[in-house]
């Protein structure tokens, strides 16, 4: 019976390991392509955004990044300034072999549960790449289904580049979406804080209700609509 492939764990594979000498010493420090070339091409990267918030849709994006054209400062989205990100989002948009971002709505996280909507936006990132992978590197440690094999990453926003450009613009396409939504739902903050937890949104669930992007099977928007205990 075929077994699933052991994640990388902390970008560190078994051969990159052994030609480093070291067992279990990450050697890729910043992020590179040596993941990417273990892997017949084209090679993408998959990340998301937005698993964890109480309000708005999950983001995913598949980068398929070209090599001799690779925008420098490209990391774990979460480790660069929301200026940084911005500009890197353009810059990896514009060289990039292929990219696509898609979504999965609250409606089908509801549906599905995050971990199955989170899998669904990423698989229609990879469907929607004008060129077809022929492998994925996916951040995390669950191999989701998708059009082409899959490697997980553990930590791989921050190890792979191709990870790492799609948690850029996974991330980027997600705030531009919910600044969108703080003008549809005015009062929620949502342009701050991006549907997370935070003192306006609990206020505003407070003074408010839960407004038609809040994911109402989230424990928080739930024992408020309940009447239970207000979100804290």
């Amino acid at each position: 019976m075929p077994t699933r492939p052991a994640p990388y764990h902390r970008g560190v594979s078994p051969r990159i390991a052994k030609l480093a000498g070291k067992p279990g010493v990450r050697i890729a420090e910043p992020p590179s392509l040596a993941l990417e070339i273990l892997h017949p091409p084209p090679v993408c990267g998959v990340d998301e955004a937005g698993r964890g918030p109480w309000a708005g849709p999950v983001s995913a994006a598949a980068v398929i990044l070209d090599p001799a054209r690779t925008p420098p400062g490209i990391n774990d989205s979460k480790k660069l300034t929301a200026k940084a990100r911005e500009r890197l989002a353009i810059e990896i948009k514009a060289s990039a072999i292929a990219w696509c971002v898609a979504y999965a709505s609250v409606e089908e996280i509801a549906e599905l549960n995050i971990l199955h909507a989170t899998g669904l936006a990423m698989r229609r990132a990879v469907e929607g790449l004008q060129v077809a992978a022929a492998f994925a590197l996916v951040d995390g440690n669950y191999a989701f289904k998708l059009p082409c094999p899959v490697r997980t990453v553990i930590g791989g926003d921050g190890v792979s580049l191709s990870i790492g450009a799609a948690s850029i613009l996974a991330k980027t396409a997600r705030d531009a979406v919910m600044a969108e939504m703080d003008d549809l739902y005015p009062g929620y903050g949502f342009a701050s804080h991006k549907g997370y937890n935070a003192p306006i949104h609990t206020h505003a669930l407070r003074t408010l209700g839960p407004c038609p992007i809040h994911r109402r099977s989230w424990a928080p928007i739930r024992l408020l609509l309940e009447g239970a205990d207000e979100p804290t």
